[in-house]
């Protein structure tokens, strides 16, 4: 598990390979992430944008932006929380993702909460120890 917590919001994410999905013949590898938003802070808060940043195991980077999380812009109120479970492919067996959210108060501020960086690993990654 993967944790950060920016202005009081904490944001925890849980990577798992995804095998059924994944083809490393066709260089195909599949990831579902579930991402857990709690809202520890004193005011409710929208979660209005998303932005992810993927490298691959060869170095390519991909972005990905967008208006909320899964269709939703979801408001967080004290105390709450919210969770969802996406997915990313990779053409290689191993990864990195990154990202913030762009939040927003009822009284309209906005800003962002980081997501901490996370691996993609599976387990058709060579490995080799110095």
């Amino acid at each position: 598990m993967y944790e950060r917590v920016t202005r009081g919001i904490h944001v925890s994410v849980d990577p798992d390979f995804l095998e059924d999905q994944s083809d490393p013949v066709e260089s195909h590898y599949v990831w579902a992430y579930t991402v857990r938003i709690d809202n520890h802070s004193d005011e409710p808060v929208r979660l209005r944008t998303r932005y992810w940043r993927i490298t691959d195991a060869k170095g390519f980077t991909e972005e990905v932006k967008g208006d909320g999380v899964v269709g939703e812009q979801p408001v967080i109120r004290p105390g709450e929380g919210f969770e969802y479970t996406s997915g990313a492919p990779l053409s290689t067996p191993s990864g990195l993702m990154v990202g913030r959210y762009g939040m927003e108060t009822e009284e309209g501020e906005k800003f962002e909460v980081e997501i901490p960086a996370f691996s993609l690993d599976s387990p058709h990654e060579l490995r080799q120890i110095h």
